[in-house]
């Protein structure tokens, strides 16, 4: 599966890796570590991101934090923080939503704990789907992967799809992604990580990498 704009980028990969193995230590490093209102707020952030920059997302979420008023706003109170983010109404809808899914009778954020009750990363990601709005499978992989669950999944937004039309692992970047394209894609994936020896979540930074310059969230 190796073609000419593999081998082009091999040597950016091995300069880069360090970068990505230090950003991965700091997404399990927050599970391990973290409390329910840190593995919250990643949830929350991957709720702002659809067609939004994710810089802008997280100064959105850090923000909140700092003020007090994620964990306990209203909607349309957390919407006046989000206009650096495109639907800012919906999503901040959306945040109330999962706040309530994520809190105990005690008034108690939950979220670490819920997600450490569910079994697998996949049955994870399809209580994601499932049940938190505005997330779908790209969202909820995202998630996963930043709180170190992202060994064996993908996270496929544009800029990966790109990516992958070059490295000849799909043939063209798909107008829509239903759950079966989805899962399809990613096993292609996880081929070609195991011929090339590039973990899974090293790819999706990788490649992410390659689009915008930088390894962030």
């Amino acid at each position: 599966m190796k073609n000419k704009y593999f081998y082009e980028v091999q040597d950016k990969y091995l300069e880069i890796k360090p970068s990505i193995e230090k950003r991965l230590e700091e997404y399990r490093n927050i599970w391990e570590k973290g409390s329910n209102e840190d593995i919250h707020a990643e949830l929350s952030f991957c709720i702002l991101t659809p067609q939004s920059k994710a810089r802008n997302a997280w100064k959105a979420i850090t923000t909140m934090r700092e003020e007090g008023v994620l964990f306990k706003a209203p909607a349309e109170e957390l919407s006046e923080y989000l206009n650096i983010v495109r639907f800012k109404n919906n999503k901040a809808r959306y945040l109330v939503e999962l706040r309530e899914k994520m809190t105990d009778e005690n008034g108690k954020i939950i979220t670490k704990d819920f997600f450490s009750s569910l079994g697998t990363v996949e049955e994870k990601r399809e209580w994601i789907v499932k049940n938190i709005k505005g997330m779908a499978y790209k969202e909820a992989g995202h998630f996963l992967r930043n709180i170190g669950f992202g060994d064996n999944i993908a996270i496929l937004d544009r800029h990966i799809l790109k990516n992958l039309v070059r490295l000849e692992i799909i043939e063209e970047v798909p107008k829509t992604l239903t759950k079966k394209l989805y899962l399809d894609i990613e096993e292609k994936m996880r081929m070609f990580c195991k011929e090339t020896d590039i973990p899974m979540d090293h790819i999706d930074l990788f490649l992410w990498y390659l689009e915008a310059g930088e390894i962030f969230k």
